[in-house]
């Protein structure tokens, strides 16, 4: 079976904790994605999103120096670079996450896969099955959750 690492993008932009929500919407932009690993060291620590900058941080009054730290997803979860690339996008299903994170048998970020890198893989049905679980409502970035669960009251 086809390992994550044969498709995975070795070339990860991070940003650290005390990195700025403009900097992270910065690399953001260059690298044309919309979540980027937090870590400390070569350890993830955490993914930010441009939906943590965009809804989160500006919902709470949060300007653009606030620290990545007080806007991150923390307990990101990652794989493993020797995992199966079904395996994987099940668990991108799973979590609802469209980028993950790729580790070494150290913990070290060694890159980071995609739906996209997934779709492209001969294990394209996997992808599917990714997509269908990521598109559902609800998983890690979900903000009402990480709001306390609060609701937007109809108008």
């Amino acid at each position: 079976m086809p390992k994550i690492s044969e498709v995975m993008s070795r070339d990860v932009q991070t940003v650290t904790p005390e990195s700025t929500a403009q900097e992270a919407a910065g690399f953001m932009l260059q690298a044309d994605a919309g979540a980027i690993p937090v870590t400390e060291g070569e350890r993830v620590i955490g993914m930010i999103t441009d939906r943590d900058i965009a809804v989160r941080g500006v919902a709470e009054g949060r300007g653009p120096d606030t620290p990545v730290r007080e806007l991150m997803t923390d307990g990101v979860v990652t794989a493993r670079e020797d995992d199966d690339i079904e395996d994987i996008a099940i668990r991108m299903s799973d979590e609802q996450v469209r980028r993950m994170p790729i580790v070494d048998q150290n913990e070290k970020l060694v890159g980071i896969v995609s739906l996209a890198d997934v779709s492209r893989s001969d294990q394209g049905e996997a992808a599917s099955v990714a997509l269908g679980g990521v598109t559902d409502p609800g998983g890690q970035h979900n903000q009402s959750e990480e709001q306390g669960g609060a609701e937007r009251q109809p108008s």
